[in-house]
């Protein structure tokens, strides 16, 4: 039963990072951050109040929705910098 697991994980750590052809945007970054922060925030919150997988499954889906907002935030404001800079904005003194 171990080896089946093992196998899945693998299995899909390979498949996830052979997806990722071209650098990651920041959104795209954020999320997949926010999935592996809160899975093990979630997991080691979970285990002490006695459900380790619920825990898990919980902190990895709220990961995913802030890692994305702060990424998508991020795109964003970056843009916005940029249009800023092409349209000859300086704001030095």
């Amino acid at each position: 039963m171990n080896k089946i697991w093992i196998l899945a994980v693998f299995l899909t750590l390979f498949l996830a990072v052979a997806g990722c052809s071209q650098p990651l945007r920041p959104s795209e970054q954020g999320a997949a951050v926010g999935v592996l922060g809160g899975a093990a925030a979630g997991g080691i919150i979970g285990a002490i109040a006695g459900n380790a997988g619920m825990g898990a499954g919980i902190g990895a889906g709220t990961g995913l929705i802030g890692g994305y907002l702060f990424g998508r935030h991020q795109e964003i404001t970056r843009d916005a910098y940029e249009r800023g800079r092409a349209g000859g904005a300086w704001y030095g003194y």
